[in-house]
C-alpha cells in the first residue's frame, strides 16, 4: 500500500486538463484482465515514494500541468490518501481519482471534504460475477452504492468499461446502462492483453474496433456521453 510511482505529464484520460498520474499500490481485487498486476499482486517490489519528494515535483511541474491522476491499484484502500490529496489542492492541482468504487464511505469522505474534482469508476462486468474477480469476498452491494452516490455528487463523475470478451458484452452493457440511464458520461474502452494479470487472458483474442463501437452504440442508448478509447 501507499505511493509506488510517478509519471510525468500527459492528458491522462483527464479531458482538457494536463496531469501527472500517480500510482498506490494494493488492490482488494484480482481481476485476471488488470492491466497494473504487479502493483495489485507484489506492490511491495517497488519502494513507497516518498511524499515530500512527490510534492517537490509536482510543484517544479505546477507551471504547465492542471492536475494529478490517483490511479493503482486501487487508492481508496490506503487510510493515509485523504491526507496526502489535501497537500497535492494544496498545490492548486485539480485531483482526478480512479477506483473500482468498492469503498463508497471513502469516496464520500474524499468528495465531502472536496479533494477530489473528477472521479471514474470501472464497471467490470456484470454484478453477479464480481466475486470471480478475486480470490477473497467481494461485496459488491459497495459498488452500487458508489453508483448510487456518484449521481449526487457536484464533481465530474465517468464510468469506464473495459471489454474484455469473456466479461463485458451486450447483456453487460444492457445491465449497467439500465442503472446508468440519464446523463452519464461512459467510457467504452479496448482491452489490451499483453499486461494482463492472468497469463490466460494475455492469449484472449480482443474484440475488433467494429464489435467496440457496436457495444459502444448500445451504451449510447442509455447515457448522454459516450467516450470509445483504445480503437
Amino acid at each position: 500500500m501507499g505511493i509506488k510511482g510517478f509519471q510525468g505529464t500527459s492528458l491522462l484520460d483527464f479531458p482538457g486538463r494536463l496531469a501527472s498520474l500517480v500510482f498506490w499500490g494494493g488492490c482488494n481485487l484480482t481481476c485476471p484482465f488488470c492491466h497494473n498486476p504487479q502493483l495489485v499482486l507484489d506492490p511491495e517490489q517497488y519502494p513507497d515514494y516518498d511524499l515530500e519528494t512527490l510534492l517537490s515535483d509536482l510543484g517544479n511541474r505546477r507551471p504547465f500541468i492542471d492536475g494529478v491522476v490517483i490511479s493503482g491499484g486501487e487508492p481508496t484502500l490506503d487510510p493515509q490518501l485523504g491526507d496526502v490529496l489535501g497537500r497535492f489542492k494544496a498545490l492548486g492541482l485539480v485531483v482526478k481519482l480512479d477506483t473500482n468504487g468498492l469503498a463508497p464511505k471513502v469516496i464520500a469522505e474524499l468528495a465531502d471534504k472536496n479533494l477530489i474534482d473528477y472521479l471514474a469508476i470501472d464497471l467490470k462486468t456484470v454484478p453477479e460475477r464480481y466475486p470471480e474477480l478475486h480470490g477473497g469476498p467481494v461485496n459488491v452491494d459497495c459498488l452500487l452504492d458508489t453508483v448510487g452516490l456518484s449521481a449526487t455528487l457536484n464533481i465530474e463523475v465517468e464510468y469506464r468499461t473495459t471489454c474484455v470478451p469473456g466479461w463485458v458484452d451486450e447483456a453487460t452493457i444492457d445491465w449497467w446502462g439500465a442503472k446508468l440511464a440519464g446523463t452519464a458520461t461512459w467510457a467504452i474502452q479496448q482491452f489490451h492483453a499483453e499486461h494482463a494479470l492472468d497469463p490466460q487472458s494475455r492469449r484472449v483474442e480482443v474484440y475488433s474496433p467494429g464489435r467496440i463501437r457496436q457495444l459502444a452504440n448500445l451504451a449510447g442508448r442509455y447515457v448522454t456521453d459516450v467516450i470509445v478509447r483504445g480503437v
